[in-house]
């Protein structure tokens, strides 16, 4: 097993708790991992950035190569534009559709969304919206992790288990409503394909 994830999206998005349930999970399940992160001017809405590298067998890098990367996980659609020359042809993307508007030029969502929608394998969802109705506007990022999960080869169970360590110091509301926004994703996911 082989999987290479670029996760992108903006500061305070909470990606690097994507990559934290996913890395947990897969540690868990026996697989080798290595993540390289990029915090550009995160604290200030800048864009978050992140290699998440996971095998069965050793790995020499913490880079995923242009074209090779199994899946892009986007919490921002502009961001998911930025990394698509790292996705493979085979590969898929799976993004939120509301925007962070933090430039001044940031260009018409509708635009943003019609070039999502030429990728091969997409999972587009509104994220903010469906962990707004879930009762945790925070945890759009674990919806969106689980609208990802179908295809990271880790099953459901450890993933969930993988949220109640990552937030079990914050209390019970907060893990369940992180298993309910994972559920939701998985549900919606499992809807589109």
């Amino acid at each position: 097993m082989k999987k290479d994830i670029i996760l992108a999206g903006v500061g305070g998005q909470g990606i690097l708790s994507i990559a934290a349930i996913i890395g947990t999970a897969a540690v868990s399940s026996g697989l080798y991992v290595k993540q390289a992160e990029v915090h550009g001017m995160s604290q200030r809405g800048g864009d978050v950035q992140s290699n998440l590298r996971l095998s069965s067998d050793p790995i020499a890098s913490d880079l995923i190569p242009f074209g090779k990367a199994d899946m892009i996980i986007s919490v921002e659609p502009m961001e998911s534009l930025r990394y698509l020359p790292y996705l493979s042809p085979e590969g898929w993307l799976i993004t939120n559709t509301t925007p962070f508007v933090n430039i001044p030029n940031y260009p018409a969502i509708e635009q943003v969304m019609q070039e999502v929608g030429k990728v091969k394998h997409h999972i587009i969802l509104d994220a903010d919206k469906m962990a707004a109705d879930s009762g945790s506007s925070r945890s759009a990022n674990v919806v969106i992790l689980g609208a990802a999960s179908p295809f990271l080869d880790i099953p459901m169970e450890v993933l969930e288990k993988a949220i109640r360590a990552i937030f079990g110091r914050k209390g019970d509301e907060v893990v369940n409503l992180n298993l309910n926004a994972l559920r939701l994703g998985r549900q919606l996911a499992e809807n589109q394909m």
